[in-house]
């Protein structure tokens, strides 16, 4: 007589695609590509900046099952115009293998009789990421912040001029700190996405700190100034929060 153990749980393989763009000229298509000799599951999780649920357009639920080596495109259920949709996209491997979907996102949108193509790929979150850089060779750029959490988390931003100060005791000895033009803070909702522009009225210095445990953050830079859609800076690193794994 033969006994079976206990099923192992299929690990999930999560990845993120931030900054979807949707709207009356434009339209996001999440692209998915099963590598692998086998079937494989996807769940994908779709959310409006205020991180609201959504479903897929089209599609009777978030699930879909790929065939073996089988591509298939999905669009979330956007009508409204906006550039901070994101998606989840949660793949159901074995315990025992690799993650077998490339996963990426097309946006198009026309203006005219010009017709724009934007890639979007995977990003993956941090506990509480940070930027701080002079913003004069990203003009017109904005940071993308996505809350991919269950939990609130916090933005603090400080324009400035570049200038610094050190106060003995109140802050760490040998530390500097900008001189804020306009400071404030941001509580994100869970799940939210919020865009920060990289200037703000004639600052030249952009300091941003996050408090969260799950946070993408991306800077975007306009494709054109006649059409409302970024492209991803991938020569922009955002580095987890000093002193925190």
């Amino acid at each position: 007589m033969s006994q079976v153990g206990p099923v192992e749980p299929w690990r999930p393989a999560d990845s993120v695609l931030p900054a979807l763009v949707y709207g009356p000229a434009c339209s996001t298509e999440i692209e998915l590509h099963n590598l692998a000799g086998r079937g494989v599951t996807v769940e994908i999780e779709g959310h409006r900046a205020s991180g609201a649920l959504v479903g897929l357009a089209g599609w009777p639920g978030s699930t879909v099952r790929l065939e073996p080596h089988e591509r298939r495109n999905v669009r979330l259920e956007i009508a409204e115009e906006t550039g901070q949709a994101w998606a989840r996209v949660r793949e159901r491997a074995p315990p025992d293998g690799w993650a077998a979907v490339a996963v990426g996102a097309s946006t198009e949108c026309i203006h005219g009789d010009r017709l724009r193509s934007v890639r979007r790929d995977v990003a993956y979150p941090q506990r509480s990421p940070w930027f701080d850089s002079e913003i004069g060779s990203i003009p017109g750029g904005v940071v993308s912040l996505i809350n991919a959490s269950a939990e609130s988390a916090l933005a603090h931003l400080c324009y400035s001029m570049g200038n610094l100060f050190s106060v003995p005791g109140v802050v760490r000895a040998g530390e500097l700190v900008p001189v804020c033009s306009l400071a404030y803070d941001v509580l994100v909702p869970p799940f939210g996405a919020r865009d920060f522009p990289v200037q703000w009225n004639g600052s030249s210095h952009l300091t941003l700190r996050t408090r969260g445990s799950s946070i993408v953050l991306e800077m975007l830079r306009p494709l054109d100034a006649q059409v409302r859609v970024y492209q991803v800076d991938s020569t922009i690193r955002f580095e987890g929060e000093p002193g925190r794994e």
